[in-house]
């Protein structure tokens, strides 16, 4: 039983739950899938800053080793204490806490008009739901409130830790992408140049208890659908207690065991396209769980929407494209087909392929 923080899931899904319940019904074999446990590549940032250039140059070379091969890594030693890290928890936890009506409000206690977001409105079947809730912040709103923006609530210490946060994360991305581009063969400031703090954003996630999964046997009702981010980086502050993010690995989902003291990098969309497949975006999903519930902050590393993104190599696997166009073609997916296609949709005909 939900508490009144919690968004109407039940209720909104009531048709899909019930459809997928009469397809069981009537003998339709489920699909188990079973998902191995796995701790992604671990990267020691301290050693970015060794004396010996050779240590330095290793370091590099794992963060480009771990793109190209999983699309995600876990880093140690990043720079963000964890005291910001513990306080931006407890702070999210208060957030979410409010009662639902609260948060749906047009200003909330804590962000501007259309933050607050929960569920998947455009879902046609059950593998598209998502059981969680989210505030999704521009970095530019978080800016304005420390500016005393009349417009913007400030009267809670949430922003000043998610600036804290914020502050860090951002130079940390930075960091990573300028080492990513240095390993591709790019001597540019590209990257650097157009994606600025006021393109970034942060979104906190709440992915509340589903009994779903529990009451109907394995078929997975999931926290957040399989999706590639449509970005260039993100870095996931994720809950160390309940695990629950999975990514597709070798045409296979590996469950990431989570490790109290590493943030996740992953390569967004814009990225596997800048580098001409060199970096890759892969599915990733969080499923429910049955008893607890499950926290977690991610920062998105964008450009601005009037950047063009062309691939650095040539002959090129996409089509050049600004941030604009790919964020409106995904958005006409959604609505129309219920999920994201993505990069698929820029590839050019002659390297037209299956994308998993």
């Amino acid at each position: 039983m939900g508490s009144i923080s919690d968004p109407p899931f039940m209720e909104a899904y009531k048709n899909l739950l019930e459809k997928r319940e009469e397809m069981r019904n009537n003998n339709n074999p489920e699909v188990v899938v079973v998902v191995e446990e796995c701790e992604l590549p671990v990267i020691d940032l301290s050693q970015l800053e060794a004396r010996e250039e050779k240590t330095r140059e290793e370091c590099k070379s794992q963060i480009a080793r771990a793109s190209e091969e999983w699309g995600f890594f876990q880093v140690v030693n990043h720079g963000i204490s964890g005291d910001i890290l513990k306080r931006l928890r407890w702070e999210e936890e208060k957030a979410f806490k409010e009662p639902f009506d609260v948060k749906t409000r047009e200003e909330n206690n804590y962000f501007s008009a259309g933050a607050y977001r929960w569920g998947s409105p455009t879902a046609t079947c059950i593998k598209q739901l998502s059981w969680s809730e989210a505030f999704h912040i521009p970095l530019t709103d978080i800016i304005a409130s420390n500016n005393n923006n009349n417009n913007i609530p400030t009267n809670n210490t949430l922003r000043s830790t998610m600036e804290q946060f914020a502050s860090r994360v951002s130079k940390l991305a930075e960091r990573i992408a300028e080492i990513l581009a240095e390993k591709m063969g790019d001597k540019s400031s590209f990257i650097k140049e157009n994606c600025l703090p006021d393109t970034c954003y942060m979104r906190l996630n709440r992915y509340p208890a589903c009994p779903i999964r529990a009451r109907c046997g394995d078929e997975i009702i999931n926290g957040l659908m399989a999706h590639t981010d449509s970005d260039f980086l993100t870095i996931l502050y994720q809950d160390h207690q309940v695990g629950g993010l999975q990514l597709v690995k070798d045409g296979k989902w590996i469950a990431v065991k989570p490790n109290p003291r590493a943030l996740i990098v992953n390569i967004g969309d814009l990225f596997q396209a800048y580098s001409n497949g060199l970096y890759k975006s892969v599915y990733h999903r969080v499923v429910t769980n049955p008893i607890s519930e499950r926290f977690s902050t991610a920062y998105f590393f964008c450009p601005s929407n009037d950047t063009v993104i062309d691939s650095f190599t040539k002959p090129s696997l996409y089509r050049k494209f600004n941030f604009r166009e790919y964020r409106q073609q995904v958005r006409h997916d959604v609505r129309t087909l219920g999920s994201k296609i993505g990069l698929p949709r820029f590839l050019l005909t002659h390297h037209h392929r299956h994308q998993p």
